[in-house]
């Protein structure tokens, strides 16, 4: 296949992708405006803070080594950040490719 035929295809395959994701999250997801946003944004940054305080936390109890508790908890309040990151960075993608629409945007 040539370069140009490749091309073709790889373009075509990003509308219809774009179209099929647009057809399926819009009508499911109301129009969001940034005040819908707001909240995911928050809920992952005190996400972040619980993360960082409990390792703080961690350090000031016992500097040279945490306990396979709190490592245990530790690891909790990551993936509890990390998720929660992960779905922003997929909610940003998705308006980012206009499979979401907003509103009040100016």
């Amino acid at each position: 296949m040539s370069d140009k035929n490749s091309n073709r295809l790889l373009l075509e395959l990003e509308k219809i992708r774009r179209d099929v994701n647009r057809q399926i999250m819009n009508p499911e997801i109301p129009e969001l405006s940034v005040e819908d946003i707001r909240p995911v944004i928050t809920m992952a940054s005190k996400a972040r803070l619980a993360y960082l305080q409990e390792l703080i936390d961690i350090a000031r109890l016992d500097p040279d080594m945490p306990s396979h508790e709190q490592i245990t908890m530790l690891a909790r309040q990551r993936e509890a950040y990390e998720e929660l990151r992960a779905a922003v960075n997929a909610l940003e993608a998705a308006i980012d490719r206009g499979y979401l629409d907003v509103t009040g945007i100016e």
